[in-house]
């Protein structure tokens, strides 16, 4: 694109020079300058036979006869003139197309800037590709988005998954770095992109390396993918000390990431899915804002909402819930108020750490559900979601 906009504006240059040089050379002809050479005159024989020769189908000799009778004359100033203005106006428009097209790049580079302001080398470009109701995904955008991170997202339809077709690692949320990197569980992908944020020259794929992947066989005989490190920063001792300044905060921010895979994910399935009307309307709002097509839509929505019903209570017999699952979503959520305490904002203090984002990022996904009311209604989250809201929308921690 680049190369094109220089080719366009040199050639158009080179176009009003060129029609510069040729009414300057006419203004300079001797034939103008020859005394006598007056106007042809409408009954003058060299304007007739301009006339037969230009426009009686002399073709191209009659052509360039009429030219060559018309710079023999008066009129010769004033085509020497239109080739003047010509190349003025030529230079004119290649000034104003170059300019317009330096906007327009301007404006370009200015979009594919990270929304923190970092130049377009110091941050890598960002592909998320999630399911918008999946809290692990909505843990990604948490992060992300308080750290203003511009990033692309590619909504994966949850039936087929051909966007991630091309992945070995079938889960979301994957997220590619450059378009060649991949980096893959929500954990890893948070640590991985803290440390790259805070560390002084290290590059994503030398972090991601510390975060190994490691596969096993379940008690079901299916292999899972585990990756060790995930809730640790790679940082140097002084990075360790600027980004927890006061003992004992690493250790909590890491103890209630884990808290919330762990736990608070597992809470939101049985009640979300509670009831057959709530699974319902569920299906609806992941229908709306997932990826689906007109049939799967429709099946998703009363097919997929009876095997969550069904799937929801297993859920709450392999998690030992009461038989009112919303007793453990208010139990969990006021735990987590407490950890924070009356005199913090944030479970890091003025600014939300990596807990915050994670525990925000879960509870996320219920906004505009039942159990998303009931659980504001009912503990006291509320101001410390507020909070949280207000500071991933501002992009609090851009800078």
């Amino acid at each position: 694109m680049h190369c094109g906009t220089l080719c366009k504006a040199n050639m158009a240059a080179a176009c009003a020079r060129s029609l510069g040089k040729v009414g300057w050379t006419i203004v300079q002809s001797p034939v103008l300058r020859r005394p006598g050479n007056g106007a042809l005159l409408p009954g003058n024989a060299g304007s007739r036979v301009s006339r037969r020769s230009y426009f009686g189908g002399g073709g191209r000799t009659g052509a360039l006869s009429g030219l060559l009778w018309s710079l023999r004359g008066g009129g010769t100033r004033a085509l020497s003139c239109a080739f003047l203005v010509g190349g003025g106006v030529g230079l004119y428009h290649t000034f104003k197309f170059y300019w317009d097209q330096q906007r327009h790049l301007a404006q370009e580079q200015a979009q594919a800037a990270p929304a923190g302001g970092a130049s377009p080398s110091a941050s890598p470009s960002l592909t998320l590709y999630q399911y918008q109701t999946c809290p692990f995904c909505s843990k990604v955008r948490a992060f992300m988005d308080y750290h203003g991170l511009a990033y692309r997202v590619v909504e994966v339809n949850p039936v087929m998954r051909r966007e991630i077709k091309w992945s070995t690692y079938r889960k979301v949320p994957i997220l590619m770095v450059d378009e060649h990197l991949q980096l893959n569980d929500s954990s890893v992908i948070i640590s991985s992109l803290k440390t790259y944020l805070v560390s002084k020259g290290s590059s994503m794929s030398d972090i991601l390396r510390c975060y190994p992947e490691l596969k096993s066989v379940n008690d079901s005989g299916k292999e899972v993918t585990e990756y060790s490190n995930k809730y640790w920063l790679m940082l140097t001792e002084d990075e360790t000390a600027a980004v927890y300044p006061d003992k004992g905060m690493q250790k909590e921010e890491m103890k209630w990431r884990q808290w919330a895979d762990d736990w608070l994910v597992h809470l939101i399935s049985p009640n979300v899915y509670r009831s057959t009307s709530e699974a319902l309307a569920s299906f609806d709002y992941i229908v709306r804002e997932g990826k689906f097509g007109a049939l799967e839509g429709v099946f998703a929505k009363y097919v997929g909402a009876a095997a969550m019903f069904v799937i929801a209570k297993r859920l709450k017999s392999r998690h030992n819930l009461q038989d009112d699952v919303r007793q453990d979503l208010y139990k969990a959520v006021n735990d987590w108020v407490a950890a924070v305490g009356k005199k913090r904002k944030f479970m890091g203090g003025e600014r939300p750490n990596l807990a915050d984002l994670a525990v925000f990022g879960v509870l996320r996904v219920m906004e505009g559900l039942e159990a998303f009311d009931d659980m504001m209604a009912n503990t006291k989250v509320k101001p410390w979601y507020r909070r949280m809201e207000a500071a991933t929308r501002n992009h609090n921690d851009r800078s």
